[in-house]
């Protein structure tokens, strides 16, 4: 008798999976798919369906009218037409929403919608409608389809005219109900990049055509040669760490290269990022200054990793309450963090900017591409407006509103918010000068105008 079991959990990584490339546009074929594995390969015990398990009476080789008959009901038109609502208990009729949020999925339904949210763009009310479709109200036709892409990634093997169960499930994100971790995936398998356009060519190009490589990937990645193999054997670790039940809080030893010296801190490991040439563990306890709760903590400047017993009375208070309170932070808390300002060091304040670009330069590098949720264009006659509302300091707002009038109405004008003091949006306006100019806030114009002065100076002296 067939052994595999597939009790995993719809969360957005394993759906994106199975998507194959757009969540956005593929969203309810992914879930449908789920269920599908959930029929095929799923737990003897509780169940989805209203029947005594997650798994069909089905033999291990059938085909799809076997498949039909044993997950619809009897009443469940056979023809090719879109069925109907001839019988609330038929599975035909369940929404999206009842799959996904049944007790037994352990989902909450508004993370959940965050999380997809925050990775697809979806709008909410494009959501709320999708949600509140049939799932297995389509044709057989569709169904039919599904079969095939289940075969293509080795869930089935199809026959002498009949689909077969796999003897070893394919490699997956493996996800839970309370936390999803990317693990046993293949190498060519990249839908955890959070551009889903930029999955999808991965996806599409990461084979060779005729046996050449037409895809390529440079990244900038500073890390030394040195402590190469020590990164890897970090992330190894926490991979390990994010494989227990609960995942265990870490104490690190950190060199900061803010404070210029090696600290200890307590954290809880939350996920990795690769952003701008480093891997960085996203963590939250204790940041190296102890002036926030949550730090990027950069992996090659990490000596030392040490797990610790959710019982240690050093473990900060916050982080020992959200433990205790069974909410520990996910990837989704950043997600949606990141999406509200623009910049990697998502725990620093938010504040408003305010751009100005010289018109050519932004019809020719700025016009038409994405920057962050919130950067939007705005006409002239706002930016008096938004400097009125953000600068509550009447010198200083008279002095912004005087720069305003010396500057051109037909320039390009955008609001943006952004982390203030981030690091990577600082590299970003350097990159963008002086081409781009900073109207607010103040003190952000005025660290720009300080460097400004500072490179001027650097470059005017005559050194012979």
């Amino acid at each position: 008798m067939f052994e595999q079991i597939f009790v995993d959990t719809p969360q957005i990584e394993l759906l994106q999976w199975l998507a194959r490339g757009s969540l956005k546009q593929n969203l309810l074929r992914a879930i449908r798919l789920w269920v599908w594995l959930r029929s095929l390969y799923g737990s003897e015990g509780g169940s989805l369906y209203g029947e005594t398990s997650d798994r069909l009476l089905l033999d291990d080789s059938f085909t799809f009218a076997g498949w039909r008959d044993a997950f619809f009901s009897a009443t469940h038109p056979k023809n090719e037409a879109i069925p109907e609502l001839h019988d609330l208990n038929c599975p035909c009729a369940k929404t999206t929403a009842a799959w996904l949020f049944h007790p037994k999925t352990g989902l909450l339904e508004s993370q959940w919608q965050r999380s997809l949210i925050v990775h697809t763009g979806i709008l909410e009310t494009d959501l709320h409608k999708l949600l509140q479709r049939r799932l297995f109200g389509v044709t057989r036709r569709s169904l039919q389809a599904d079969l095939e892409i289940l075969t293509q990634m080795g869930w089935l093997e199809y026959r002498e005219q009949k689909y077969h169960r796999v003897r070893k499930l394919p490699s997956r994100p493996v996800t839970t109900t309370s936390e999803a971790s990317f693990t046993n995936a293949s190498r060519d398998e990249l839908n955890f990049l959070n551009q889903e356009d930029l999955a999808a060519i991965a996806q599409n190009h990461s084979q060779m055509i005729c046996g050449v490589r037409r895809l390529f990937f440079k990244l900038d990645y500073v890390i030394p040669r040195n402590t190469i193999d020590c990164v890897e054997d970090w992330q190894h670790q926490l991979r390990e760490l994010w494989g227990q039940t609960p995942v265990p809080p870490v104490q690190l030893i950190y060199n900061s290269a803010r404070l210029g010296k090696a600290v200890e801190s307590i954290v809880y490991p939350v996920c990795i990022y690769y952003v701008q040439r480093a891997v960085y563990l996203c963590a939250f306890g204790q940041s190296p200054d102890r002036q926030t709760d949550w730090y990027n903590y950069r992996l090659d400047r990490i000596h030392d990793i040490t797990p610790m017993q959710w019982t240690d009375p050093s473990i900060p208070q916050l982080l020992q309450q959200r433990y205790q309170r069974a909410n520990l932070p996910s990837p989704a808390e950043i997600e949606m963090e990141m999406s509200k300002a623009w910049g990697f060091d998502f725990y620093l304040p938010s504040k408003v900017m305010l751009l100005r670009f010289d018109r050519d330069h932004h019809d020719r590098y700025i016009q038409g591409t994405f920057r962050h949720d919130t950067f939007e264009a705005i006409a002239y006659q706002q930016v008096k407006r938004l400097i009125k509302q953000h600068t509550p300091l009447p010198e200083q707002q008279q002095a912004l509103l005087k720069v305003l009038t010396e500057r051109s109405s037909q320039d390009a004008y955008y609001r943006v918010n952004y982390r203030h003091l981030d690091h990577n949006v600082s590299m970003r306006i350097r990159a963008w000068r002086p081409k781009a100019e900073v109207l607010m806030p103040w003190d952000l114009r005025q660290s720009i105008a300080a460097d400004i002065s500072a490179e001027f100076l650097l470059y005017s002296k005559k050194n012979y």
